[in-house]
């Protein structure tokens, strides 16, 4: 039985957010157990749901979650939590590429997916096959599924033309690409809806045909045999 994020979830996000210090984190760590419980069903659910059409190597919403405190040590932002739930759905690999994100964040709850930082041999030969296939990228980005859930493509973009292209390319812009990610907002009422758990199923679902995509390109060589 899958479990539905409850409101009480994200009052103690919004609480913790006016109140990010260690002594009321300690006052409300029973809360924040508990919070943290309801978050890891709901992503238990995620994955079964996901394991029905996809291969989830994440074994669970425990093993799933980013930690709550906040890494300081480098940071300007001193505070010691990040008032937030978030986490990594990690597909079965070398095969299957891509991963999958979510934030639950009051007013601000997102789900993500795609390749945020490509290895140097990856990202090469991503722009390899847009260089040689961008008619077909180009559909792939602009299917029904992909522009109707993400809307457009996004992702940090090198200034410059990549080395080894030619800035004259008729697909220079996506090839300026070194990320390639996509993102779908929800509002709280929707995170809190029963039916948000089938919703972001069918989010990461929509990102399939680009994930299979690019799985067949970094697994096979430029010939098309596999390199796995």
């Amino acid at each position: 039985m899958t479990k539905p994020i409850h409101k009480s979830s994200l009052e103690f996000l919004k609480r913790l957010t006016h109140n990010n210090n260690r002594e009321w984190f300690n006052e409300n760590k029973d809360s924040y157990l508990s919070t943290k419980e309801n978050i890891e069903q709901f992503v238990d659910g995620l994955i079964a749901k996901m394991n029905s059409h996809d291969q989830i190597e994440t074994p669970s919403g425990k093993k799933s979650l980013y930690r709550i405190y906040n890494d300081v040590r480098f940071s300007k932002d001193k505070s010691p939590y990040n008032p937030r739930f978030a986490g990594y759905l990690k597909r079965t690999k070398p095969n299957l590429r891509g991963g999958y994100y979510y934030w639950i964040r009051p007013g601000n709850s997102r789900v993500g997916c795609g390749f945020t930082y490509p290895n140097p041999e990856d990202l090469k030969r991503i722009r390899l096959d847009i260089s040689d296939n961008y008619k077909d990228w180009n559909r792939l980005l602009n299917s029904k599924s992909i522009k109707h859930t993400f809307g457009t493509m996004k992702g940090e973009r090198v200034k410059t033309t990549p080395k080894g292209f030619n800035k004259d390319h008729p697909a220079i812009d996506l090839l300026r690409y070194k990320q390639f990610w996509f993102e779908r907002s929800f509002t709280d009422k929707e995170v809190l809806d029963k039916d948000f758990i089938n919703e972001a199923n069918k989010t990461f679902k929509a990102i399939r045909p680009f994930f299979d995509y690019i799985s067949y390109v970094l697994t096979t060589d430029l010939n098309g045999e596999s390199i796995i």
